[in-house]
């Protein structure tokens, strides 16, 4: 059986989503788990900048909401925070994709940092603020890791034919 071209592109870009959310919540040493990036932000960042009309800010909304449910962690801060990286990725999306990868990784860094900042706010709120700098690191880590995730994700999405 052969799959339509638009449902080999949604099964495409469902299989990244959820790839995504298994190596977010796969089990780490211990010593590692503060480096493990944020692999839901790099996946919905690049979606949203290689098929804004496709991934947005909804996808964004139910990927932070499905991890708010997989973490246990307040209802919604996850969803905010996703929500604005997919706004401002979609909004920003144009010149970013002119960018050369090593300027996009700088952008992506921040954009990852604005999630963690809203999630921060939020759990400063509750009383529940990590005191460490290792908080920080899963940004520095996305923001190495991207070149690679971009190439390897572009590549998939040129096969899949997702414009």
């Amino acid at each position: 059986m052969r799959l339509s071209p638009g449902a080999r592109r949604r099964l495409i870009l469902l299989g990244t989503f959820t790839v995504a959310m298994i190596l977010t919540i796969m089990p780490f040493p211990r010593w590692a788990e503060p480096f493990r990036p944020d692999w839901v932000g790099l996946v919905l960042i690049y979606w949203c900048l290689a098929a804004p009309e496709r991934v947005s800010v909804g996808t964004g909304w139910l990927l932070g909401f499905i991890q708010d449910i997989l973490y246990g962690s307040l209802l919604g801060s996850n969803a905010l925070a996703k929500t604005l990286v997919a706004f401002l990725a979609v909004r920003l999306h144009l010149q970013l994709r002119m960018f050369p990868r090593w300027q996009q990784a700088v952008s992506v860094f921040g954009l990852l940092v604005a999630d963690q900042l809203l999630v921060l706010w939020i759990r400063g709120a509750i009383g529940q603020a990590p005191d460490t700098f290792s908080y920080w690191t899963p940004s520095i880590v996305g923001a190495l890791l991207w070149p690679w995730l971009f190439v390897i994700l572009r590549d998939l999405r040129r096969r899949g034919d997702i414009t």
